[in-house]
């Protein structure tokens, strides 16, 4: 299975007994509900994947992945099967769905795909919607963790890897502040920028694999060997992971804790660009 789908595609196997359509739409703090949204209208079967509240609720930075055994009760609870064929897509300009692409990889699926354009393009082609809770089956999930996580130990301790972060150019270089309170301006020293929404063209679907190494190119990153995606909380640069792996990389890592970690720790080095 391709691990970007497009709508057409999906329309024709909505009905499939082992697809498992995930909406993972999640949004910055103090913004929209994606739970509310995704109950007000959804593609018909999908379940809801509430990133935030599935995480570690014992670190302090947002959304951190969850321990294995909560990630495997909750995806059970959905109704999504670790061989299941599953689909992600989002309503946000996060571009969210990457996120859930890396859970769920990260916890063992291998069948894991992303509505190209998600669901703002799925609506406006007049496709079927339904409202209300998830109705979702039976499932198991047993986890088999992969090894595409970085902590920021790791990174302290030093590594030969770059590290490309997603964020947009003000708040990489610290000219805008970071929006979540005590977290520091600016970007892990030596760390290189790639926004992730030089990712995808202005319809949300992603960009042809030539524009995306352009990208890559750009950012002095080879997105086949490895390197450290990060962002502000882990969510957008799973998108920089997901451009990586369509381009045949396969040993990228995510700092999960990224910049909402590192930079409300004043002990870690911090770098603004000036001028």
């Amino acid at each position: 299975m391709d691990d970007l789908v497009s709508t057409d595609w999906l329309a024709h196997h909505l009905d499939d007994p082992d697809t498992a359509i995930v909406d993972c739409s999640v949004f910055m703090p103090g913004g929209r509900d994606g739970r509310a949204e995704f109950e007000a209208a959804h593609i018909p079967g999908a379940r809801y994947l509430d990133i935030d509240a599935l995480s570690d609720s014992s670190h302090p930075a947002p959304h951190m992945l969850p321990p294995a055994a909560d990630f495997s009760r909750a995806m059970a609870e959905l109704g999504v099967g670790r061989d299941d064929r599953i689909i992600v897509y989002d309503n946000s300009p996060l571009r969210s769905a990457a996120r859930g692409w890396f859970m769920l990889r990260h916890y063992g699926a291998e069948r894991v795909a992303i509505l190209d354009g998600g669901f703002a393009k799925w609506r406006g082609e007049g496709r079927l919607v339904e409202s209300g809770e998830a109705r979702p089956r039976k499932a198991r999930f047993d986890t088999h963790l992969r090894s595409d996580v970085i902590d920021k130990a790791a990174i302290l301790a030093g590594t030969d890897q770059p590290l490309l972060d997603a964020r947009g150019k003000g708040r990489f270089d610290g000219s805008e502040p970071d929006p979540r309170p005590g977290v520091a301006a600016g970007h892990i020293p030596g760390a290189r920028n790639l926004p992730f929404g030089e990712l995808y063209r202005a319809d949300g679907t992603l960009k042809s694999d030539g524009e995306l190494r352009q990208a890559f190119a750009a950012a002095n990153v080879d997105p086949v060997r490895p390197f450290i995606a990060t962002c502000g909380s882990g969510v957008s640069a799973a998108s920089l992971l997901f451009a990586a792996h369509r381009l045949g990389g396969r040993d990228a890592r995510l700092y999960d804790g990224s910049w909402s970690e590192w930079g409300a720790d004043p002990t870690t080095p911090k770098e603004k660009i000036t001028g």
